[in-house]
This record gives C-alpha cells, sequence and structure tokens, in this order.
C-alpha cells in the first residue's frame, strides 16, 4: 500500500484548519456557558446568603431584646421564652445547612467548567513543534523568562519585572550589569514620558522629542509638531487671559510651517473666536480630548521606531500569532498521524509540505514536471494569514521553491522579466543555459539581476 501524497494530506489538514476559527469560537462559547452558570448560581447564592443572615440576625436580635427585658424585671425564663429560644437555635442549624449544601453545589458547577475546559479544547499542543528546536531545556526557559521580562517592561510593569528577575535567577547581576541597564533603560524612559502624557504633562515629552529632532525628521516623523499643537491648544482653553501666551508660543510652529501650513492656520484662525468661546465656534473640535489619545500613540509608534523596538511586545505578537496558527498546525498534524506518516514529521525548523500539481512552477500540474521540480519543494514553509496587523514588512516567497528568500538566497529577475530565488536559478541551469519555469525564453543565468524589496 503506497503512502498517500504529502500534499493530499497538508490540504486536507488546510482545510479542516481553515474551520478551526468556526470551531474555536463555538468552544469558547461552550466555556462561556458553563461560567455564565457559575457566576449567576454565585449571584443568586450571594444574595441568598445575605437575606438568610439578615432575617437570623433579626430574629436573634429580638430574642436577644426579650431576653434582656426578662432579665431586667428579675422574672424567670418562662417556658414560652424557652420554646421560643430552642425554635431560633434550630432554625439557625437549618439555615446554616441549607447554605452549606447550596455552597457545595456551586462546587460542582465550578466543576463542570474545568470539564468543559478539557472537552473543548486540547491541551497537548506540544507536538506540534519539536523539542529539537531548543539547544537545552535550560536555554528554552531562559527565552520565555526574558520574552515575559520584556513583555513586562514594554506594559509598565516594571516592578512585576524586577521581581521575575530574581525569583528567576536571570542575569541581571556583575558581569551582565551594564548591557542589562541598557536593555531596561528604553522602557523606563518611554513609560516615565507615557505617564506623563497620561496625566496630560507635555513636558517630558516635548524635552524627548526636541533632543531626538534630527533622527525623528530622519523618520518623517511628526511627534514634536503634534505636541506643540497640543500645548497651544491648552492654552486656548485658559481663555482670552491665555491669548497673549498663546501668540507667543506660536513661534513653536515655525520650523513646521512647510509640512503643516494648513494645521496651524486653523489654529491661528481659531482666536478670532476666543472671547467667544472655543466651544460654540467651528474649531470645537481642537478641544477634542481624543488628541491626547492620538499623542500617547504617536509617540509610542515613533518612540519604539527610534530606538528599535516594537510597538507591541514580541510577546504578545507571537501569542496572538500562535492562537491563529496552532488550529491549522494541529490538524495538519492530526491529518499525517491518522495517514501513518508521522516519519515526515521530523524536520527542525519547517513543516513537510510538498505543493501540489495545482501550485507547480508553471500552474500547468502537467506530470512531465514533477522530476524537475519535486526535489526543489522540499521542505517548503506553510503560508497561515495571520491577517493586517501582522504585517510588518514586504518578503517574497520563491514560486518554485515555495520559500521565503533570504540575504542568501536572494530574489533574482530574469531578463524576461520573472522573478525566482537564486537556489531555484542554480537548480534550473541546464547545460550552462537556464530556461524560464514561466515561458519559454531561454537565457543565460548571470543576466539575472537581484531584487531588493
Amino acid at each position: 500500500m503506497l503512502r498517500p501524497g504529502l500534499t493530499v494530506l497538508v490540504r486536507m489538514g488546510r482545510e479542516s484548519g481553515e474551520t478551526a476559527s468556526e470551531a474555536a469560537m463555538e468552544q469558547c462559547a461552550s466555556v462561556e456557558r458553563e461560567v455564565d452558570k457559575v457566576l449567576q448560581k454565585f449571584l443568586t447564592y450571594g444574595q441568598h446568603c445575605e437575606q438568610s443572615l439578615e432575617e437570623l440576625l433579626h430574629h436573634v436580635g429580638q430574642l436577644r431584646a426579650e431576653l434582656a427585658s426578662a432579665a431586667l424585671q428579675g422574672t424567670p425564663l418562662s417556658a414560652t421564652l424557652s420554646l421560643v429560644m430552642s425554635q431560633c437555635c434550630r432554625k439557625i442549624k437549618d439555615t446554616v445547612q441549607k447554605l452549606a449544601s447550596d455552597h457545595k453545589d456551586i462546587h460542582s458547577s465550578v466543576s463542570r467548567v474545568g470539564k468543559a475546559i478539557d472537552r473543548n479544547f486540547d491541551s497537548e499542543i506540544c507536538g506540534v513543534v519539536s523539542d529539537a528546536v531548543w539547544d537545552s531545556r535550560e536555554k528554552q526557559q531562559q527565552i520565555l523568562q526574558m520574552a515575559i521580562v520584556e513583555h513586562l517592561y514594554q506594559q509598565g510593569m516594571l516592578s512585576v519585572a524586577e521581581e521575575l528577575c530574581q525569583d528567576c535567577s536571570l542575569p541581571l547581576q556583575e558581569s551582565t550589569l551594564n548591557v542589562d541597564l541598557d536593555f531596561k533603560q528604553p522602557f523606563l524612559e518611554l513609560n516615565r514620558i507615557l505617564e506623563a502624557l497620561h496625566e496630560q504633562d507635555l513636558g517630558p515629552a516635548l524635552e524627548w522629542a526636541v533632543s531626538h529632532r534630527q533622527r525623528l525628521l530622519e523618520l518623517n516623523s511628526s511627534l514634536e509638531f503634534k505636541l506643540h499643537r497640543l500645548h497651544f491648544i491648552r492654552l486656548l482653553a485658559g481663555g482670552p487671559e491665555k491669548q497673549l501666551e498663546a501668540l507667543s508660543y506660536a513661534r513653536h510652529f515655525q520650523p513646521f510651517a512647510r509640512l503643516h501650513q494648513r494645521e496651524i492656520q486653523v489654529m491661528m484662525g481659531s482666536l478670532v473666536y476666543l472671547r467667544l468661546g472655543l466651544e460654540k465656534s467651528p474649531y470645537c473640535h481642537l478641544l477634542d480630548n481624543s488628541h491626547w489619545a492620538e499623542i500617547c500613540e504617536t509617540f509610542t509608534r515613533d518612540a519604539c521606531s527610534l530606538l528599535g523596538l516594537s510597538v507591541e511586545s514580541p510577546l504578545s505578537v507571537s501569542f496572538a500569532s500562535g492562537c491563529v496558527a496552532l488550529p491549522v498546525l494541529m490538524n495538519i498534524k492530526a491529518v499525517i498521524e491518522q495517514r501513518q506518516c508521522t516519519g515526515v514529521w521530523s524536520h527542525k525548523d519547517e513543516l513537510p509540505v510538498r505543493p501540489s500539481r495545482e501550485v507547480w512552477a508553471d500552474g500547468t500540474g502537467e506530470d512531465s514536471r514533477r522530476e524537475l521540480y519535486s526535489p526543489l519543494c522540499w521542505p517548503p514553509q506553510i503560508e497561515i494569514e495571520l491577517g493586517m496587523k501582522c504585517w510588518y514588512h514586504s518578503v517574497f516567497a520563491c514560486p518554485i521553491l515555495r520559500q521565503q528568500t533570504s540575504d542568501s538566497n536572494p530574489p533574482i529577475k530574469l531578463i524576461c522579466g520573472h522573478v525566482i530565488s537564486r537556489d531555484a536559478l542554480n537548480k534550473l541551469i541546464n547545460g550552462g543555459k537556464l530556461k524560464c519555469p514561466y515561458c519559454p525564453m531561454e537565457q543565460n543565468p548571470a543576466d539575472g539581476k537581484r531584487i531588493i524589496f
């Protein structure tokens, strides 16, 4: 019995992976329904518990008052009062037992949430990646710990990051002290400035922007202008008393007049309505609080770009990407295991995928091309759509090898205009000549030109 084609396996895994998002949503909804039931029971139990205890307290309070009255009068405890005390004790005992029983029911509901999670989510995901990816378990732990620390620094949780460093015994002392101070310094500075911006204090951000003016200009950043504009708007919000100060501050707009002429004209025009109140003028949009959220986003983006940092932490991006890619990879692996082809899942960094005839170089799917292109297509990368938010730069995947090009294997443009990778070009050379895989043109391999995107 012949082993099924790997292309069929991957296609089946991909097709099942395409429905993974819908299945994941249904799984989450199933767990959420169980959680809602638990929360509703907690709410009902809390209300019932509070009401029952209030009734008991009221009843005990009344009984205590009667006992105190009888003690003041010096009369012996009557049979009626003794009976009431016995009934009160019995009622307290019954109420406590009822509350304890209801509390046990909540435990069973919480247990059902755990069972729903186990039922709807596969907890074993380690099989998708080989252990050989990591040099050692210690190296794996260190990389993960450093990723978490960087995420905490980027989120402004400085004390938590320091505590984690101490608990994990990360190399933050002795010979690596200077390196680690350099590592932390950008995050400390960014968080200090962002905290000031959240408190509507523009001073630290303006000071930083002025000190990095030249580098910001090289990035075509308008951060400094937006900070000056926001400070000018704050002066306008002060009313006619701040008019002279606003006019004096307007000189800061001079270096930006060529690029932001229209915006400067709008701000200058708003001075006409200053005595009447900007709130009821055509320039009321200048007082919108959304400008503060915008300046925080602009500062974060430009500062991270200037300092060589990502706007979002690598850990959060990797986690979000993994949530999208993992269902597809797990379905592919499941199909491979069902077809008893587990031996192909042995590569360290790539998955075992052969392109089908439909995606061969010439697009015809002719069997005559099988021997030419099949050896070139091992092992390609699986392409998984992560969405626009994960697009950071342009990439080129060779249509022959189905692999992303790199500095050591750059894209090459043939004289006919088609583009392939250098590795594919070298493998397609026959007798010192190269025949384009897309058109019948024969050419000299040396005529190919490297393309830089």
